[in-house]
């Protein structure tokens, strides 16, 4: 397996686009997704999107703590109830947090690694991570929801980092 390069700048074209659909999973996406669980894991992260390894395609793994990596493959969020502020940081924009709104609960479908329909629900940490994962796929970043630019500050790196 390589470790892939982020995208660490936020200008970065790949992280401001919506990323296409995967109509297959061939041996390419089983190694795009081995590859970006070995750059989450060295990044010590807990999710990424493929855009953040400059791949516009709809897949996303995350990691919660001693847990196993999962990866999901065109998700989308079905549901989501309430609402949380939360600190949230980014791979892609090392040394900064933000305080944004999170829902509290999420229910995400998509395809697993091996093609099979799966449905996620998740709270807390693993709901958060989905929502900032997801809006990758979408060209969103977490700073495109701060309320203001008061609520975003500089961290010590590897802090807040999703």
């Amino acid at each position: 397996m390589v470790m892939r390069a982020l995208c660490r700048f936020p200008g970065d074209p790949v992280l401001r686009q919506k990323a296409k659909r995967v109509s297959s999973i061939d041996g390419s996406i089983q190694r795009l997704i081995d590859d970006m669980v070995e750059t989450m894991q060295q990044t010590n992260g807990v999710g990424l999107a493929a855009p953040q390894v400059g791949v516009p395609l709809r897949v996303v793994v995350l990691q919660m703590p001693g847990e196993e990596p999962v990866a999901i493959i065109n998700p989308e969020i079905v549901k989501r109830a309430g609402k949380r502020e939360v600190t949230e940081g980014c791979l892609s924009i090392a040394g900064y947090a933000g305080e944004i709104n999170r829902s509290v609960s999420v229910t995400v479908k998509g395809w697993d690694r091996q093609g099979k329909p799966t449905r996620v629900k998740a709270t807390g940490l693993m709901a958060q991570t989905l929502e900032h994962e997801l809006d990758h796929l979408n060209g969103v970043l977490y700073i495109d929801h701060l309320e203001s630019q008061d609520k975003l500050h500089k961290v010590e790196a590897g802090t807040g980092e999703m």
